[in-house]
């Protein structure tokens, strides 16, 4: 575990495993770098594999109330600095997809593939944003456990629930006890986010679209809408996935993540 300080107290906490081409790995809302411990295990042999904490999740210390996309991007940055990276794949879940694209929109010449998974482009709904910021106070008052018990069918598929009980119940803890000070500053940037639509046409680097066939938050309607917009994206449907198929379908999705970095980065 190493530790990157950045400005306004924030530090973030990240880990390095294996040599070979970095692959830069972001997690989703509300979890931490734990989540890619799966590909993490399959990728380190071939590859440079960092995981870290966002600022405010984890391990990562953060007091700020309110995290824009554009400063996750700005902390990748930092972290591609420290390590000294020339270019790198990018892979994101989630919210983690929507700060890679945020990542991609402000420094591409850095990007040597993008992994996009179980995330969409678009703005939301009135009413969906709204709802982010409602969360954002309701947390701060609350903590997490509620959040978390509502938010576990809608981030794993009932297959996930009912065959695999410890992904679940890991995916429960994980949420329960991420920070929700950290966690609601997240919501809160992210319902200013800007809409990617525009960018999409513009990302000239191999990509990969992934997503579970299950998905409640980011359906496979998302996932074409960005793969037919990205030139020669690829895309991947993994079934029977809910909205983590890097937890839930661990074989198949470390076998898409591996063609696709072995094909691209040939």
């Amino acid at each position: 575990m190493l530790t990157l300080s950045l400005p306004s107290d924030t530090q973030l906490v990240y880990e390095v495993h294996g040599t070979g081409y970095p692959l830069v790995l972001v997690h989703g809302h509300p979890f931490n770098r734990s989540m890619w411990a799966p590909q993490v295990a399959a990728l380190q042999s071939a590859y440079q594999v960092i995981t870290f904490d966002l600022r405010g999740y984890g391990q990562s210390v953060s007091n700020a109330s309110y995290v824009s996309l554009d400063e996750f991007a700005q902390d990748i940055e930092a972290l591609r600095a420290t390590l000294k990276l020339e270019t790198f794949a990018l892979a994101g879940l989630s919210m983690g997809g929507q700060i890679a694209l945020e990542y991609y929109r402000q420094y591409p010449q850095h990007v040597g593939a993008l992994l996009l998974l179980d995330t969409f482009a678009t703005l939301d709904s009135t009413e969906r944003r709204q709802h982010r910021i409602d969360t954002a106070a309701r947390i701060e008052k609350e903590g997490m456990d509620a959040y978390a018990e509502e938010l576990l069918p809608g981030m794993v598929a009932p297959t996930t629930r009912r065959e695999q009980p410890a992904v679940t119940a890991a995916v429960l803890t994980m949420m329960q006890t991420s920070p929700a000070r950290g966690a609601a500053a997240a919501l809160r940037g992210r319902a200013d986010r800007r809409d990617y639509t525009d960018l999409l046409p513009i990302i000239n680097v191999p990509t990969l679209v992934l997503v579970g066939s299950e998905d409640e938050f980011t359906p496979i309607a998302d996932a074409v809408f960005m793969q037919e917009r990205i030139p020669n994206a690829q895309l991947v449907v993994l079934d029977g996935a809910g909205h983590l198929p890097t937890l839930e379908a661990v074989r198949e999705c470390n076998a898409a993540i591996e063609r696709f970095l072995s094909h691209s980065l040939a």
